[in-house]
């Protein structure tokens, strides 16, 4: 089977935007969730729904694969479910290491869902001397001494940094000098990577601040409909030195 090492998607070779080419997992989570249900064929309109995307940008980005469907019938899943896969390189073996295991990276670890969707974890490493050779997952932890030797032997060239932020960026610059060409960051800080190298950053905190703004400006819409105590609130005023002031000053 064919490793990372010496295979690389096609999506970049052939032109697909970025923006499409991050809609794709959408598509084929959805297209899974068929298939293991035995449907045959779907319309554009039901898989934009299933995906969460509309209709018209789902056959747009289906152009570039040069996938059409077929009037009155809609797209083959199975097909689909190949074809995508094909674009994202997921028919093909990914092995993957994990640095940094502890409660985020032992999860990550314990995720089921990597071997099923063609990536494999192929080593899990830890700076602490502790660690070495616990069980996580059914694998041996082994220590960072070890990295460039763990990412040659296995032919890897995506890594997953779960380390405090602290850490990251000198385990990015060993994984980039080891041959890794493709990093998803769970640290909270930002790397520098050279040209050539792809991160993608999880920060689930950026994420929950994000739904906590949206949360704040919900309440605050609901508030502007109480709105009868405003105009007296802002009436309200105090001494200030050059004289009477708001109490509530705008922002």
């Amino acid at each position: 089977m064919a490793t990372g090492r010496t295979h690389r998607p096609a999506t970049r070779s052939r032109g697909i935007p970025e923006a499409t080419v991050a809609r794709l997992p959408l598509y084929l989570r959805a297209l899974t969730a068929l298939s293991e249900r035995s449907v045959p064929t779907v319309s554009s309109e039901e898989l934009a729904a299933a995906a969460g995307v509309n209709s018209a940008k789902l056959r747009k980005d289906f152009s570039y694969l040069g996938s059409y469907g077929t009037r009155g019938v809609g797209y083959d899943v199975e097909y689909l479910v190949y074809q995508i896969s094909r674009e994202l390189g997921l028919t093909q073996d990914w092995p993957v290491v994990i640095v940094g295991i502890g409660n985020l990276g032992a999860a990550l670890a314990n995720y089921g869902g990597f071997a099923s969707r063609g990536f494999r974890v192929a080593a899990l490493i830890d700076a602490d001397p502790a660690m070495a050779g616990k069980p996580v997952a059914g694998m041996p932890v082994q220590h960072t001494d070890d990295l460039e030797k763990i990412i040659t032997d296995n032919g890897v060239s995506i890594g997953v940094i779960a380390t405090p932020a602290g850490a990251a960026q000198q385990v990015c610059d060993r994984l980039v000098a080891a041959g890794v060409t493709s990093i998803l960051n769970f640290a909270p800080t930002v790397l520098t990577v050279p040209d050539g190298v792809d991160v993608r950053k999880v920060d689930l905190s950026i994420e929950l601040q994000i739904l906590a703004f949206h949360e704040q400006r919900k309440a605050g819409e609901e508030g502007a409909g109480d709105g009868a105590a405003a105009p007296a609130a802002a009436q309200e005023h105090r001494k200030g030195p050059d004289g009477d002031v708001p109490a509530v000053m705008p922002a």
